[in-house]
């Protein structure tokens, strides 16, 4: 028979990755001008986060609201977190489902009239980015805006690899998987609300999917602005190797098929011409 139990010894082991939170969600910005909500997706993104954050405390424009999302990090993304709290105006840090569980929770939390993405391996051009996406908001009414992204070296950051520009959009554009950059799209949260979440069953197209039902079936109003206002580092999920570019074009005839927009693999190969006219040599 055993001796009596250890009273000192927790009946159940602590949790892993609680839940952590902070920011400074108190702010009242004016009212004068449209809310910008920036939703920050990260996981394990030390290396990158703090200069993410930097873009966007360093834009001119005052209106933001600030959301980091993170899935649990275990490499010091927490402290850059801490770092910044007075910066941010609200971050999470716990296990999700992935990057689209984690912008729907940035959405579902969103204060702002306006939703945009602004991930951790992203960055703003520069410190007008934000004045120009409000203004141009303000002055067409539009339900969006796009703009111009650069992709660049994670080495070398001066160096652009690819500069991503598309002026319009059609539903011929969207069936050979040829969809506005994610990372410049602005959108009202309330065409957010009427599209649904982003779908997590989708492992690398889910911004695609949730384009189609933005673009195609709401038929939202938009507007283009011909500048870049984004700068990502090459390397993302889906340039992950020929394993990576196979699911991600499943996924985007998926996404066509699935809302009414008849599309094949062999559609896609029309869209490498594009493709090859992005690369800067």
């Amino acid at each position: 028979m055993s001796g009596p139990a250890d009273l000192t010894t927790p009946l159940s082991a602590p949790m892993p990755n609680p839940k952590q939170e902070g920011g400074v969600r108190h702010r009242q910005p004016p009212l004068a001008s449209p809310l910008l909500t920036v939703i920050t997706v990260v996981f394990n993104g030390a290396a990158t986060l703090e200069h993410t954050i930097n873009s966007v405390i360093g834009q001119s424009y005052r209106n933001i609201e600030h959301l980091v999302i993170d899935g649990g990090s275990t490499d010091g993304t927490l402290e850059i977190l801490h770092k910044y709290d007075q910066h941010i105006d609200y971050w999470v840090s716990e296990k999700d489902a992935g990057i689209y569980d984690a912008m729907n929770k940035g959405i579902a939390l969103a204060r702002g009239q306006y939703i945009g993405m602004l991930n951790a391996d992203d960055y703003f051009a520069g410190p007008a980015v934000l004045e120009k996406i409000a203004s141009t908001l303000e002055s067409s009414h539009a339900d969006a805006v796009f703009s111009c992204l650069d992709i660049v070296d994670p080495a070398d950051m001066q160096r652009i690899l690819r500069k991503y520009r598309i002026s319009s959009y059609s539903a011929f554009m969207l069936r050979i998987g040829v969809m506005p950059p994610h990372p410049t799209f602005y959108c009202k949260k309330s065409c957010y609300e009427k599209a649904g979440p982003y779908r997590i069953d989708y492992r690398i197209a889910a911004d695609f999917e949730m384009m189609v039902r933005l673009l195609l079936k709401q038929c939202i109003s938009w507007e283009f602005i011909d500048q870049t206002t984004v700068k990502m580092r090459s390397g993302g999920l889906s340039s992950r190797g020929l394993g990576s570019r196979w699911i991600l074009n499943r996924e985007i005839v998926r996404a066509c098929n699935e809302n009414g927009l008849y599309t094949n693999l062999f559609f896609l190969v029309l869209k490498l011409p594009i493709r090859l006219l992005e690369r800067v040599l």
